[in-house]
């Protein structure tokens, strides 16, 4: 999808709970700096209340206030003033708690006083401090990955402008420089260098989750070139001169790697919205997890008396924009089942081998043809048909692998085979459940429905509509109409 504006709260988060640690610190600081002494600040109901108030306060200042935005490109001066509003914004709302449950009496102005000073002080040190190691481990690494677009004469100034101003914490994991001629190297700095023919083919191969475009404003880049990268629902910045408005896009302008850039993607998401949605997917995550070891209790020698090996089956899938992923499930298939897939391949229901989904499958645990060449299901079928195999992926989601509603994570043979516009499907982090589940996947065989239905969830994402995907999952499972 979906690229998250500002790659807001998450990457602030850090900074919150210091500003948290910060205020207890200066807090009991005031507490023994009016009564020399600390004995009583936590047992005194006034002082505790006042203790959970910042805790309720540092929430509201980084989720709600986005107090934090751009925190890492402010200045000295911006920081100094933030501290300040921070810092009032405290005050008042201590002032009016003590107000309003009349405890005023209770609270000590001096400690209030106080707490106000050391916070401003402490607050704006440690931000200050913080940034700077943060701004030192960003320009070494980083967890995003960038495609450089650029010329050989800006390649210099660019890969220095985005480790000095890597604040969406980029690594460049591919270069391509326009007008180039064939060289002998085919590495930069150990970054490779893609030749311009061939660039779109190695996006479509390769994890990338953004692009970055900054060419002199006389250079000429393909349109078709733009096309493929939204075709494939790639983020991608590009040089705010360059003229490739798309009405199909949604596009804002802002600051990448210190470049004005105009930024286009499938979807572009608030950080309220990526903080619901992942609040979302670690409440579910945990509740999953737990529910899942209970699931091993039963299932586990169940799998095990049918088919001796490991109870749970790991599979390298391919996540967000190409990043590979180990994924768990239960194991409902023998330990041979892949390669016995080779040899079954002719019964594949889903055409060009982009999926691979068949009737009466032979592999699956406990299964087998009797006398008269009937299929029998076994234990496997059955856990299958529940959709008990798919409780271990509750732990991808809690690692952040994937998501509670996405898109299905493709195996590496499959994404192998990928055309330009299936990439697009990979845009969004992979679920456990999606449209495509809900849908009747039992029924739908041509895989490019299957992209049709994932394109449209991510253009049109919203919290409603997981939401909604949800509660159809319940449905679909419980009912048994249609596989999970």
């Amino acid at each position: 999808m979906y690229r998250k504006r500002n790659k807001g709260w998450l990457k602030h988060l850090d900074f919150a709970v210091l500003d948290l640690m910060c205020m207890q610190i200066c807090l009991a600081l005031a507490y023994f700096g009016r009564h020399r002494e600390l004995s009583r600040l936590y047992s005194d109901s006034v002082y505790q209340n006042v203790v959970l108030l910042l805790a309720v306060f540092e929430f509201v200042y980084l989720f709600f206030i986005d107090g934090y935005r751009d925190i890492l490109k402010r200045g000295y001066y911006i920081e100094l003033v933030s501290a300040v509003k921070e810092v009032c914004l405290l005050e008042m709302l201590l002032a009016f708690y003590l107000f309003a449950v009349k405890s005023g009496d209770d609270f000590s102005r001096t400690v209030l006083f106080l707490l106000g000073i050391y916070e401003l002080i402490g607050g704006y040190l440690v931000r200050i401090l913080w940034k700077k190691h943060v701004m030192r481990r960003q320009s070494k690494e980083g967890e995003n990955s960038l495609l450089l677009v650029t010329t050989s004469e800006y390649l210099e100034q660019v890969l220095e402008n985005v480790r000095s101003n890597n604040f969406q914490t980029y690594f460049p994991a591919g270069i391509v420089l326009i007008g180039r001629g064939k060289g002998v190297s085919d590495t930069y700095e150990g970054i490779p260098l893609i030749p311009e023919s061939e660039m779109t083919e190695w996006v479509c191969r390769n994890w990338v989750d953004e692009a970055l475009i900054v060419l002199p404003q006389e250079q000429h880049f393909g349109k078709e070139y733009m096309e493929a990268f939204s075709e494939m629902g790639i983020v991608t910045h590009y040089s705010i001169m360059q003229d490739f408005a798309d009405a199909d896009n949604h596009q804002i302008a802002e600051k990448v790697c210190g470049y004005l850039v105009l930024t286009s993607g499938m979807q572009l998401v608030s950080n309220r919205q990526y903080l619901t949605k992942r609040v979302m997917d670690i409440a579910g995550g945990i509740a999953g997890s737990l529910i899942t070891v209970i699931l091993t209790i039963i299932l586990g020698p169940l799998i095990y008396i049918k088919s001796p090996g490991p109870i749970f089956f790991t599979q390298k899938r391919v996540g967000k924009n190409g990043k590979l992923f180990k994924m768990y499930k239960f194991r409902t298939m023998y330990l041979d089942a892949e390669e016995r897939k080779k040899a079954l391949l002719e019964q594949n229901r889903v055409a060009d081998g982009l999926m691979f989904k068949m009737e009466d499958d032979p592999r699956i645990i406990g299964s087998h043809f009797d006398a008269d060449g009937k299929y029998v299901p076994g234990i496997g079928n059955l856990i299958r048909k529940l959709s008990l195999d798919e409780f271990p992926q509750f732990f991808n989601v809690l690692l952040g692998d994937m998501s509670l509603v996405g898109t299905r994570p493709p195996t590496v043979d499959e994404y192998e085979k990928y055309k330009l516009h299936h990439k697009a499907r990979l845009s969004a982090k992979p679920g456990i459940t999606g449209m495509w589940q809900v849908s009747g996947r039992s029924d739908i065989t041509d895989f490019e429905d299957v992209v049709k239905l994932d394109t449209a969830y991510i253009k049109d994402w919203s919290i409603g509509k997981d939401l909604r995907i949800l509660a159809k999952t319940v449905q679909v499972v419980l009912t048994g109409k249609g596989s999970m």
